[in-house]
Order: structure tokens, then sequence, then C-alpha cells
């Protein structure tokens, strides 16, 4: 039996992270030490100044070896080991820390490759735990240790025995959707989010500079804007790229990235609310982009960009048995409404089925949000004083992932009724859905 297979049998035995890893724990010292210089740089270099060239090596040379010395022992002191019940991860130079991560509370797992880490052959792998906002994380791993790492733990909380769970392997999938990069660069020119924050990246610094004349004052304005350009447009399209939905036992699966690869899992039964985006200039060549609301997780996008029907497919495995199609969407009445919000009332509009609840707002990009009855956590009802005076109300319905999903400018008395309706569906709903799990 070899040493991984011995580790893997014994769910007792700690393990360690790549070799590679204090590498990347070196950088911690050194983002400080180089935020002190850059804060008290008068005073550095006045005292660098004062140093002959070989101390300055010297000081050079110690600073590698401290740094060295902290990443090593970091490494040193942080371990992993998987038993019958829990991921166990203990970490901690000076303050020790040990995560105690229940397999049955585990509802994904991801695995990303950023660029150096893929030419290495390293990779990372991240936790999605219920109940907590922050994701634990081991990093760096084999590349093949983590993927088999990642189905091992998916295995052990789907219910499998630990002998079972380490010779199982990865769950086969099925490709539903791959978006090319031709589509995502079209989707991007066509969408006026981007044609917008160029304009303010190029317009707002040359006003600044033409009403100011500070040049200090113009690349402060500048550069936030340029960094809001990059990441809906160039940043965008690069952590989009060649993005691919695939179905497996335990989720949907999601491969994209160009420089950085992400490999993550939409769980399944965890997703509380699906959001289907339609721009203005999409809506011709009938493509859309779907969205995701998971609870305790940061997963968002599902679809980038992808014509109606194949989005519609793909959505088809998140809400089993849920039609979209189908759904019958009411506009909120003309009469009232358009005191209330004038002209963007015609983008409100509700639909409820056997299975959902979905609302629709928006007439430049319109937006149509769809909740499963069972994921609803409260419903209320809001109406301002203009809204009880033309006798209009809201009906919000909250979700688990923190979201709430709207329906705006109902009649008052239509509201009460879907305020009740909804209740009761909600609770039938849960106490009839199916338990979440794994691999099932």
């Amino acid at each position: 039996m070899t040493t991984e297979s011995a580790a893997a049998a014994d769910p007792a035995v700690e393990r360690r992270l790549h070799l590679l890893t204090p590498l990347r724990r070196a950088w911690v010292p050194i983002a400080a030490t180089v935020g002190v210089v850059v804060q008290q740089a008068d005073q550095v270099q006045r005292w660098a100044s004062g140093l002959s060239v070989t101390l300055r090596a010297l000081v050079l040379l110690a600073l590698v070896v401290v740094f060295g010395v902290y990443g090593f022992l970091s490494w040193w002191f942080t371990h992993y080991a998987v038993t019958d019940t829990e991921l166990r991860i203990r970490s901690g130079l000076l303050f020790r820390r040990t995560a105690h991560i229940r397999l049955d509370r585990i509802q994904a797992i991801d695995v990303t490759r950023p660029l150096l880490a893929r030419v290495a052959g390293v990779a990372k792998l991240r936790l999605d735990v219920i109940g907590t906002e922050d994701k634990d994380e081991l990093a760096f791993l084999d590349e093949r240790e983590a993927v088999a790492l990642r189905a091992e733990l998916l295995a052990r909380a789907a219910g499998f025995a630990p002998a079972e769970a380490v010779v199982l392997g990865e769950a086969p999938q099925e490709v539903l959707l791959r978006v090319g990069p031709r589509d995502l660069a079209v989707s991007l020119l066509l969408t006026l989010s981007a044609w917008g924050a160029l304009a303010a990246g190029l317009g707002v610094p040359v006003a600044v500079w033409w009403f100011s004349g500070n040049h200090w004052a113009t690349i402060a304005t500048m550069l936030p804007m340029l960094g809001g350009l990059w990441s809906g447009t160039v940043g965008r399209f690069l952590g989009e790229f060649d993005w691919r939905v695939a179905e497996s036992p335990d989720g949907l699966r999601l491969d994209h990235g160009l420089l950085d690869r992400a490999h993550e899992t939409v769980p399944p039964g965890r997703v509380q609310t699906v959001r289907i985006v339609e721009p203005l200039l999409w809506r011709r060549r009938g493509w859309v982009r779907v969205e995701l609301a998971v609870a305790g997780s940061k997963n968002e996008v599902l679809v980038p960009v992808a014509s109606r029907e194949a989005a519609q497919a793909v959505v088809a495995r998140v809400l089993p048995g849920v039609e979209l199609a189908g759904l019958a969407f009411g506009r909120s009445p003309k009469t009232g409404s358009r005191w209330v919000v004038p002209v963007w009332w015609r983008g409100y509009a509700l639909a409820v089925s056997a299975d959902v609840f979905a609302v629709r707002k928006g007439l430049l990009c319109r937006r149509t949000e769809i909740v499963p009855h069972a994921k609803v956590q409260s419903v209320r009802l809001t109406q301002g004083p203009w809204e009880r005076v033309q006798g209009l109300a809201d009906v919000h319905v909250d979700t688990g992932a923190n979201g709430t999903v709207t329906a705006r400018l109902r009649p008052a008395a239509g509201a009460a009724e879907l305020l009740d309706a909804q209740a009761a569906r909600s609770r039938t709903s849960r106490a009839d859905a199916r338990p979440d799990r794994w691999m099932t």
C-alpha cells in the first residue's frame, strides 16, 4: 500500500499541504513590509541613504531569510485530517487555530487554479459550509490530490463509508452547456453598463482636470474608474472565459477562467433564487444571463450568456419540474401605478405557479427573479403613503440567502390575499420538500 493510500485509509492521519505553500505564505509579511515602506517612504529613504552598499545587501538578505522562515514555519504547523465525521484543519504559527468542519454541513467544494498555481501543478480547495460566511481553504495541494480529496469529502458527505469514499473517485459528469469566447465577447460589447463605465472612465477624469487643473486629483479619480471598467469588461471576460456547465450527482459543476481556472459546484437543493437577466441589446439575439443566490455561497453566475432555450434547459436542472415558459406574468395595474412610478411601472409583473413565486422588473434591462415556494423564509406586505392613496401595496418574499424578491405595485386587496396564500404555499412546500443530500 502506498503512503497516500495508507493516509487515506486511516482517517486520523494528518497531512501537510504542498511544498510550494511556504512561497505563498511568505507574501503576507512581504506585503506588510511593502505597505510600511510606502507609507514611510521619506524616512526609509533617509535611513537607507546612511547605509553602505554592503549593509543594504545584508538587510535585504535578512528580510529574505525572515520571510522564508515565516513561510516555512507557517506551512510546517498547518495540518489537515479527514475523519469519519469531519475535516479538521490545524493552522497558526503564534496563535493556533483548529477548524472542525462537519462533513454533513459541507454544501460545496471548489477547486481553483490561479495562473501560477496551474504552472506549478497545484490547486486550492475552498469549502462552503452551511452557517458560515467565510470559506475555509486548503492552499495549496497537488492538483491530483486536490481533486481526489474533493471527491472523497463529497462521498463522505453523501453518507458513503470511509473505505468506499476513498476509492469511489470523482463522480461522472455530463456537459450541459459551453459558452464560446466569441459569444462572450459580443455579449460584453452589447452591454450598456460596459459602455457607461467606459464613458465615465474617460469623461469624469477629463472633467476633473478641466475644472481643477490638478493632475493628482485627476489620477485619484481615474484609477477607481479604470478599475471598475476593467472588472466589468476585460476582467469579466477573463473570469468567464470558456464557461462550462456540467451535471453530476453532486450538483452542477461550473468550470471557467482563462488565466485563473475555477472549478465550482452549485450544490443540490441550496439554490434560493434564480435570476434571469435580459439586457436591452441582447433581446434581439434571444440571449439571457442566469444568476443564482445560493445560501452560504458566493457563486452568483450560472450561465454568463446563452440562448433563452439553452438557459432554460439548465435552469430546469436547478428547479426540477418548473416550466419557465409556462409562467403567466400579470403586469401591475395601469390605474394608480403610473402615478406611483411613472413610465417604469410597465416593467413590473408577477407570476405565481404551484412551484415558484416569480417577479419581473425593468424596461431597459429586464430581470426575472424566481423563488421556489420551499425556499421562502418570510412574507411581508408594505404600503407607502402614496401607494395607500392609489390603493396599491408591495409584497416582499425573503429567502435563506439574505435576499428579498418584491412584487411591486399590486392592488391592495389582491396583495393581502397574495400574502396569506404565499405563506400557506411556503409552509406546505417546505413540509413536502426532499432533504438536501449529496449524490442522490
